[in-house]
């Protein structure tokens, strides 16, 4: 990790790491991949209009997310199946977070048990939920999760249905013998099954998860559990204010990094209209793309309370367990201190819209 220089160095690194079934997994979009690409080239395009001559010998980077401390406003999306990059798993990825000082997402289709994965944890842990056909299933898993000491639900409101990626059908992804969804073996639904014709996931998902979901679904989770809920999956301000109006504490505007709706817009495209639209009613986190720190300042200055990481942070553990998970964030966290100098921003407060253009 020392010799890389930025997280596309880190990529081939990765990309080298791992098998080939297993990085078309965590590299593939929905279709032809372009929302994967407009999600990257979308941050190309919102430019930073910096200041001068503002005293920067010091920057603070810390800010909260739903009240906890964190030490940058860059955090850990959730992403599946962490034992296909490295043994160790969401183990390792959940420590790197913590030797960063920030919050790791743990995602239903683990590797690794809840459990096991907030005791190994020095940070806040929140838990992305998919919702089940079997409620009372998901119901058990809610419960198990807060009773593990998760701070948060994340929902992923966006895969009624799994979108098509394409290598995953070519290659019948299924995951290798020995591994399973760790948080659903007391459900009997750990296992993804072998499919002829397409994705072992997509089987999963059309067979398990509930596609008739509405709205109804935010305040029934919100009725069994004391955990704040944040509804993730969102590209609509409508769809935003519904959100906080059913309850929730905040939305992540996403695309589930291009692997559901090939057409669905760039996040950084659509975040200023959500978060004008919520006008500081919840907390407005965003993830896809992101590649470079000054990424994070753009994202900041159009309203953003934080962003997530998702891909880079499988690159990480692929390239070095917990070491490279800890080492991506960190050379966010240098190219977020850099960007902040040159834009004359001491502190995460004064990331204000005025640095991006009119």
């Amino acid at each position: 990790m020392k010799d890389l220089l930025n997280l596309h160095e880190l990529e081939a690194v990765a990309k080298a790491a791992v098998s080939q079934i297993a990085w078309d997994y965590y590299a593939s979009g929905a279709d032809d991949e372009r929302c994967l690409r407009r999600n990257v080239d979308a941050w190309d395009k919102v430019l930073l209009h910096y200041r001068v001559l503002v005293d920067v010998a010091r920057r603070e980077l810390s800010t909260t997310v739903l009240g906890q401390r964190i030490a940058m406003p860059i955090a850990v999306a959730p992403t599946a199946f962490h034992r296909l990059a490295h043994p160790d798993g969401e183990l390792a990825a959940v420590r790197g977070a913590g030797d960063a000082g920030t919050l790791f997402i743990l995602s239903t289709l683990s590797n690794t048990a809840v459990e096991e994965v907030v005791a190994a944890a020095s940070g806040p842990v929140w838990f992305q939920l998919y919702i089940y056909k079997d409620r009372a299933a998901t119901e058990a898993l809610v419960r198990r999760v807060e009773a593990a000491g998760c701070h948060a639900l994340v929902v992923t409101v966006d895969a009624p249905l799994l979108g098509r990626r394409e290598r995953d059908v070519r290659n019948r992804f299924a995951l290798p013998a020995g591994l399973g969804i760790e948080n659903m073996h007391a459900a009997g639904y750990a296992h993804i099954p072998m499919a002829t014709g397409d994705s072992g996931l997509a089987a999963y998902f059309a067979d398990l998860l509930d596609p008739s979901l509405t709205w109804d679904a935010i305040g029934w989770l919100r009725s069994i559990t004391t955990l704040p809920v944040i509804v993730k999956g969102l590209v609509r301000a409508d769809d935003a204010v519904r959100a906080i109006e059913q309850g929730a504490a905040g939305v992540i505007v996403s695309n589930h990094g291009g692997r559901q709706l090939d057409a669905s817009p760039a996040t950084i495209d659509v975040l200023p209209r959500i978060v004008d639209a919520l006008a500081g009613r919840g907390e407005v986190m965003i993830d896809g793309g992101l590649r470079r720190g000054a990424d994070v300042i753009k994202a900041l200055a159009l309203g953003a309370r934080a962003v997530f990481v998702g891909r880079p942070v499988l690159w990480g553990l692929a390239a070095g367990g917990r070491e490279g998970v800890a080492g991506l964030l960190a050379m966010l966290r240098r190219e977020l201190d850099l960007a902040m100098a040159l834009c004359g921003c001491p502190d995460v407060a004064s990331v204000t819209r005025d640095l991006i253009a009119p």
